[in-house]
Order: C-alpha cells, then structure tokens, then sequence
C-alpha cells in the first residue's frame, strides 16, 4: 500500500498509509522512506514481530511473489477506526487472509469516504477465499481494482468482458491487463486506454501505482479518460523504472 500512497503523492493528492511494521530497523527504513516521499505516516504502528518482507522472482515475463507478512498481520481493529478521506484503499491481502480479515471488515464498514475502493490482490487467494465471500464482503465498495488473472477469477470473463460484469456491481471496476492496457467500466460505461509502448525493466509495483492514482485522479473528480490514462501512464514510468518510485507519475 505504500506504493499506492506514493503514487498519490506524486499525483497530486496528500495521502495516509496505516499500516503495521517491526519495531526493527527494516520498519524504521520503511516508513521513512515513504514518509520522505511526502507520505503521512502518522496510522503506522509498531508491534514485536519482525517487519514483512517479500520475496520478488521474475522470469520469462512471469512474476513469482512470496511473502511472509510479519508485523504486518498484527494490524489490529482499533487501528482503523475514525478514518476519513476523499477515498479509501482497503488492501486486499488484508481482506484475503487471517489474520486481517476482521481489520479489513472493519475498515469496509467503518470508514466514512465518498469513495471506498478495494483491490483484489491475488488470483489464488481469491480462489482460496471464495468468490461470492469476497463479492458479499466488498459490497460496501464503490471500486474495485483487479488484473487480468483476478477479473477472470472473480467472474468467469476475460478483457472487457470481465470488467461488465464487475461494472455491474460496482460503480467503478479496473482491469489492468498488462500489454493490453486497462478497462474502466465507470457507472455502467466502458472506457478503455491502450498500454503505453516502453522498455520494460521491472514491472513490480507498476499496478500499485496505477491503483493509486486512478483513485486519487477520481477523487479529485478527473473525467474516467483522464483518470484512467493518467493511471496508466504512471504504471509505466514504474514498468520502465529501475527505480520503485520514479520522479513522475502523472498529475
């Protein structure tokens, strides 16, 4: 979710990330290296397991993560009460698993924002969830944000296809879809964006810089176009970036 926040930032918008980290010295480079990026990192709490840390593999194009969650699972309830923002981003991998769970219903259900988003996370958590769980437990949301893989879970469909039917629970549903740019269905129209022609580096928190200004561009009331476009601009400064933060991001 840092990436996301970031994205923000860079976009624009003030952003706030709550979160949970180690009382160590991976959790104090964290969370300043976000809050350097003009991050508010006043939500992140500290707690005694080690911070989480994730283990990246890329091959052939295909990507392979492995993460052992740490202090992050320790995130509790009360840490989530009496949020209020423009919008909100709820983790999916705090939804998808326990614990979190419990913290991430209770984020959906107790937030106050105009605009309550979630993000699928991952195609074999999803599966391991249960579909109609997750449908019913984010019904509450007004986005949802999903790549290919997690759309065709989540309905069955694929492309465009797969974005109608999210876009019809949702008011607003993002399909990244990688080479073939992204999908918005945005109150029931479809708008679509072609992917940007880049050297590909390292594609790793491309999506979550396209979550996070996507939200920020809607909540500041951008045209879906310009939303979507601008989102997909800042996934491919990310993708052609050795760099997990690059300077620009869109405005």
């Amino acid at each position: 979710m840092d990436l996301v926040c970031v994205g923000d930032v860079r976009a624009g918008a003030s952003a706030a990330v709550i979160a949970a980290v180690g009382d160590d010295l991976a959790g104090a480079l964290c969370v300043g290296a976000v809050a350097d990026r003009g991050v508010d990192v006043g939500g992140v709490v500290r707690r005694s397991s080690p911070t989480g840390v994730m283990v990246v593999m890329t091959e052939g194009g295909e990507r392979s993560m492995v993460a052992d969650r740490g202090a992050n699972a320790q995130l509790g309830t009360a840490d989530v009460e009496g949020i209020e923002a423009g919008a909100v981003l709820v983790s999916g991998y705090l939804l998808l698993q326990e614990p979190g769970h419990d913290v991430a219903v209770a984020a959906i259900g107790g937030v106050r924002t105009p605009l309550l988003a979630v993000e699928a996370a991952s195609w074999p958590l999803l599966e391991t969830f249960g579909v109609e769980r997750f449908l019913e437990g984010t019904a509450a949301c007004d986005v949802v944000l999903a790549n290919e893989r997690e759309a065709r879970v989540l309905t069955g469909a694929d492309g465009d296809a797969a974005a109608r039917v999210l876009g019809a629970r949702y008011r607003f549903a993002a399909v990244k879809r990688a080479a073939n740019g992204a999908t918005l269905i945005a109150d029931g129209r479809l708008v679509a964006a072609d992917r940007e022609v880049i050297e590909e580096v390292e594609p790793t928190g491309a999506g979550d810089a396209f979550d996070g200004v996507l939200l920020s561009s809607l909540a500041r009331g951008r045209a879906p176009e310009e939303a979507l476009a601008l989102a997909c601009h800042a996934g491919a400064l990310v993708a052609a970036s050795h760099s997990t933060w690059p300077e620009e991001t869109g405005a």
